[in-house]
């Protein structure tokens, strides 16, 4: 793979794998059909997530421990042929092995092979399995359906097709040496109820023309209901777990944006130039913005080149475009006169009285940079979406709800496929809607926060994304001092640990990445030699039972059973020993490679090799096929690993954070590799944007000496309730006091975070509500207060983890407690005190026991 998955993408490519294998098995041993799907929000990945599958199935995973399948032949089907080709070349740049010449085939109308070949994507489309459609002429399917049966037999007589598509998936399905895999993207499109005519994907899932069923059917969608009922109403195929991947989890990684800005008319009237004026100023600032960055971070200026994208009703004629063109060019006169595009649907170019807007198709859109305005009808065809589009403009009614937040749901991956730390306004998108009202904007508000029901296209964001009615932008606060900031840098924070992690290639990735940044040039090869040292010491202090695997590989051992052939009674009759021969020692060797991983395999090799002149490569790699075979080398590799890993990342602490946020973000991920928290360091916020006004447009409370703030010094405090606010006053009114910081609600490099385990077992991720900085001038003591709700289910576990914070940062923090308010009054649980941390962790699902027990004591 190209590209390094986010954890949630491991996770799910691990799944999918796994019900793969088993399917894959049952259609081997039983001719058992399978199904089953994999959910995803717009935005997540799903063309990654898969590309990792494929390539897993053509030439296996080290890192899942998934052998290759030989057989495996993959058909993706879609209803669209443009989606088809943009599936393909997302393939394509994600994965070297599937970028092999030959790996990925359009079936087009004049394919006529006997059968799919193994190792090989074939992108079908709907349309060419039509009634008329070439490939199917002079098949006859096998359907029960009058209408169906008589549009075969008024078909034009076969092209002299030597085979039809029906008859070439036949041959596929019935060779016993292949396994077809059928990936059906966007799933919940023709999945009709089964009392309902079948479609046409329905057909071919389940057998026409004479063609078996497909055997295994993965399907892919951002909404995959209908599909998953389609499936469990199929006799004789079994449904298998679904993979769901946490919309929340898709928001923390920072490949979606995190803030959507609304912005509407507080009056009515005519007022569409305005606002079209005003989203040409947003996109001018964020052209600006972008350009600043790439500067700071010594990249391309060009990098991110921010588009807006400007939705028109469907009826909609060249005045109108006209007068839109003029508001642009009046509000940015530089424009360049090819800035102008549309992807109507007419897809023809437009030619005005001052200007001409292109025709693109919308797939390309994000790789012409010198396309600045593109203008939109209806929602844009399924699987678009354009990274570099920061600004949003629609002049749908408001009764097009659905249409605009399909289309802002295109709108929402960040540009750099990461978030930009501490720098809100960068992680957002402007959306200016001038025919909406406030009440209108909430629900586009709601739709894309995933809270409504008609979120049926998987557009809404997971936890941590926000709607902002009345954004602020605020900078850090001019009244903090320098040693009050420089308290915030040495805040500890943690990763969220993966349910599976791999020490030695958590280790190698390290390494991988200090030699990149030149932190040290020579660290892979110190990292694979200090491995190979590892496999020294532990042949030495595992001698003989090295020599005895040793052995075992030279040797190939059996059983000869009797049988009777009367009573068919089975007896051992003995057995027998035969030497290896090459290949059956290569078969060992292999499997050692996915123990060790293939690197360290080949290395250790070459090491043994190189060390004995007497023996050969091959006698080399009976030796590390022998330290394969033996259980107790992951464990010690691993945590040799672990340790080595620690201490290279404290070795080089300050030269990794002195370098760009792109490449901090990568250290963050490699040392978050790992089924234990770590300690990362936050970093400071530059832009911090927060609401100004509650859901009638009144202004929100304020309070100053927060370390973000106003032209004012102050801070807005709408988003918290009643005896939030209590704590702060109360923490603002203690001596010496100097400043305070809410801490984000959602993960980001200057949010302080805290891992904790949901009642599945499952690492989850919070954020504690406050820091507060006590002290003067010698010494500031920084504190975490978090008020902590009893009402919710989580509480416990979350109570639980920030003990588990406490214990191990204690010492470095001031306070750490959590407020509860308990039948009117506020209580407190002081968690670095180790009688109250064992009361919580020991405590049962009864929090309010907790805060009225002898643990607590009252909030003052």
């Amino acid at each position: 793979m190209r590209y390094t998955l986010k954890d949630y993408q491991a996770d799910a490519v691990r799944d999918v794998l796994d019900n793969l294998s088993r399917a894959a098995d049952d259609w081997r041993r039983r001719d058992d059909l399978s199904a089953f799907s994999l959910t995803a929000t717009t935005g997540a990945g799903k063309t990654v997530m898969a590309a990792a599958v494929i390539e897993a199935l053509f030439v296996g995973d080290v890192d899942n421990d998934f052998a290759p399948d030989p057989g495996a032949v993959v058909l993706w089907f879609t209803d669209d042929p443009a989606l088809n080709e943009q599936t393909r070349a997302r393939l394509q740049a994600a994965s070297d092995r599937l970028s092999e010449p030959g790996r990925l085939e359009v079936i087009e109308n004049t394919f006529a092979e006997e059968k799919l070949q193994p190792g090989k994507v074939y992108f079908l489309n709907a349309q060419k399995l039509s009634k008329n459609a070439l490939l199917v002429r002079g098949a006859r399917p096998e359907d029960d359906d009058p209408e169906v049966q008589t549009s075969f037999d008024n078909m034009p007589p076969p092209d002299n097709r030597a085979r039809t598509m029906w008859d070439i998936l036949r041959a596929t399905i019935q060779d016993p040496n292949l396994t077809l895999y059928m990936v059906l993207d966007e799933a919940h499109r023709g999945m009709k109820s089964h009392h309902e005519r079948a479609s046409i994907v329905q057909r071919l899932i389940n057998g026409a023309a004479g063609t078996p069923p497909i055997p295994v059917v993965f399907g892919i969608s951002a909404t995959v209901e209908r599909f998953d009922r389609a499936m469990k109403a199929q006799v004789g195929r079994t449904n298998r777990p679904p993979v769901v991947v946490d919309p929340a989890r898709v928001q923390e990684s920072g490949l979606l944006k995190d803030d959507i800005r609304l912005e509407f008319p507080a009056e009515s009237g005519s007022v569409n130039t305005t606002l079209l004026t005003r989203a040409t100023r947003k996109l001018q600032e964020a052209t600006r913005m972008w350009h600043d960055y790439a500067r700071s971070e010594h990249v391309d200026e060009d990098t991110v080149v921010p588009l807006m994208v400007v939705q028109m009703p469907n009826k909609v004629d060249n005045a109108e475009l006209q007068q839109a063109v003029e508001a642009i060019r009046n509000a940015w006169p530089e424009i360049e006169s090819d800035a102008f595009a549309n992807v109507f649907g007419e897809h023809r170019d437009i030619e005005l009285d001052t200007a001409q807007i292109s025709y693109v198709a919308p797939q390309l859109v994000q790789y012409r940079p010198h396309i600045r305005v593109l203008f939109a009808k209806d929602a844009i065809s399924t699987g678009w979406d354009c990274p570099r589009a920061e600004v949003f403009v629609s002049f749908r009614p408001a009764s097009d709800l659905t249409y605009i937040t399909q289309l802002i749901g295109r709108m929402v991956r960040a540009p750099l496929a990461r978030r930009i730390p501490g720098n809100d306004l960068l992680n957002s998108v402007t959306c200016l809607l001038p025919r909406f009202n406030r009440d209108n904007a909430r629900q586009v508000a709601e739709a894309m926060t995933g809270s409504r029901d008609h979120d049926r296209d998987g557009t809404g964001g997971g936890e941590g994304r926000r709607t902002l009615l009345a954004p602020l932008d605020m900078t850090p606060n001019v009244a903090i001092g320098k040693d009050v900031w420089a308290a915030f840098d040495r805040l500890p924070s943690q990763t969220l640990p993966r349910k599976v992690a791999r020490p030695m290639l958590r280790f190698v990735s390290l390494a991988h990445a200090l030699a990149l940044d030149e932190l040290d040039k020579r660290a892979s090869h110190r990292a694979y030699q200090a491995l190979c040292k590892v496999l020294d010491g532990f042949c030495a202090q595992h001698d003989y039972r090295f020599k005895q695997a040793v052995e075992e590989v030279k040797t190939v051992e059996g059983e000869i059973l009797a049988v009777n052939t009367y009573g068919g009674r089975v007896t051992t009759a003995g057995s027998f020993l035969e030497t290896a021969d090459t290949r059956a020692i290569e078969a060992q060797y292999a499997r050692a490679r996915r123990v060790l991983t293939p690197e360290l395999a080949r290395r250790y090799a070459e090491r043994l090799a190189q060390r004995d002149p007497d023996n050969d490569l091959l006698e080399a790699r009976i030796k590390v096929a022998a330290i394969g075979r033996m259980d107790e080398v992951t464990g010690t590799l691993e945590a040799a690993a672990e340790r080595m890993a620690g201490e290279w990342f404290d070795r080089h602490r300050v030269g990794i954070k002195a370098l760009s946020d792109e490449r901090c973000a990568e250290y963050d991920r490699i040392k978050g590799m790992s089924v234990h928290p770590q300690r990362i360091d936050l970093q400071r916020p530059r832009i911090r944007t927060e609401e100004t006004e509650d859901a009638d447009g009144n202004p929100l409370p304020v309070r100053s000496h927060h370390l973000m703030a106003d032209g004012n010094g102050n801070f807005p405090v709408g988003n918290l309730n009643r005896w939030e606010k209590q704590v702060l006053d109360t923490e603002m009114d203690r001596n010496e006091f100097l400043a305070w910081y809410r801490n984000p609600a959602r993960a980001s490099s200057d949010a302080l975070a805290v891992p904790w385990r949901d009642s599945a077992g499952n690492w989850r991720r919070m954020c504690p509500d406050f820091v507060f900085f006590h002290g003067d001038a010698d010494t500031i003591r920084a504190s975490v207060v978090d008020p902590h709700g009893t009402h919710l289910s989580d509480a416990i576990p979350k109570l639980r983890g920030l003990a588990n914070f406490a214990e191990t940062f204690g010492d470095e923090l001031h306070r750490i407690e959590a407020v509860a308010e308990v039948d009117g009054e506020l209580r407190v649980l002081d968690l670095k005190d180790e009688h109250v941390r064992a009361a919580v962790l020991n405590a049962d699902d009864d929090i309010k026991a907790l805060y009225t027990g002898p643990a607590s004591a009252a909030y003052r």
